[in-house]
C-alpha cells in the first residue's frame, strides 16, 4: 500500500505562482511513476502532468504545457508541481498518482485508470 498527501494549494490571483508537493509513504519505492491530475467542479478528472519512476521523462497536457513544471525527489519521497503563469481555468482540486512499476522505468502515464493510488486531493482557487 502506498499513502499519498498533497499540500500547497491555496488561494492566487491570475499571473501568480504555487507549488504543490505530494509526499508517499508506506510501501513505497522509486519504482513508481508518478502523476497529478485535476477536477473542476462538474467537470471529469483530467490529466496534468507524468513523470516517469526513473525521473527520466516528463509528460505534460497541452493546457499547461510551459506553465507547470512537475519533478521528483526519489530519497525524499516527494513529487512537486510548479505551476507559474496560472490562469482562472486552473482553478480545480489537484491530486497526486502513484503507479508501481516493475519495469519499463522510462515511461509516463497520462489516464486515470494507469494509477493504482491517490491523494486526497488539495484545492487551488485562481482569482481573475
Amino acid at each position: 500500500q502506498v499513502q499519498l498527501v498533497e499540500s500547497g494549494g491555496g488561494l492566487v490571483q491570475a499571473g501568480g505562482s504555487l507549488r504543490l508537493s505530494c509526499t508517499a509513504s508506506g510501501r513505497t519505492s522509486s519504482s513508481s511513476a508518478m502523476g497529478w491530475f485535476r477536477q473542476a467542479p462538474g467537470q471529469e478528472r483530467e490529466f496534468v502532468a507524468a513523470i516517469s519512476a526513473n525521473n527520466g521523462n516528463t509528460y505534460y497536457a497541452n493546457t499547461v504545457k510551459g506553465r507547470f513544471t512537475i519533478s521528483r525527489d526519489n530519497a525524499k519521497n516527494t513529487v512537486d508541481l510548479q505551476m507559474n503563469s496560472l490562469k482562472p481555468e486552473d482553478t480545480a482540486v489537484y491530486y497526486c498518482a502513484a503507479r508501481q512499476v516493475l519495469y519499463h522505468y522510462s515511461l509516463t502515464y497520462s489516464r486515470s485508470d494507469d494509477y493504482g493510488y491517490w491523494g486526497q486531493g488539495t484545492q487551488v482557487t485562481v482569482s481573475s
